[in-house]
């Protein structure tokens, strides 16, 4: 069964953004400059990456497993 994933990398720092935006990084689970997470295509997370697009860059990939 094939699962659409996204690879979430944060790509510009979200200090001097507000802090609803910094929690929603921290809720991703993004931590440090250039991490890279992946996580589920759900909607709650694309909510959670429009919140942030400016912040992050977003890859679109099929979990083959």
């Amino acid at each position: 069964m094939m699962a659409e994933r996204l690879r979430i990398k944060l790509t510009k720092s979200p200090i001097g953004y507000p802090r609803h935006q910094k929690e929603t990084v921290r809720a991703l689970g993004l931590k440090k400059m250039h991490q890279t997470v992946e996580r589920g295509n759900t909607p709650t997370i694309r909510g959670m990456v429009a919140t942030v697009s400016h912040l992050v860059s977003v890859e679109v990939f099929s979990d083959e497993g």
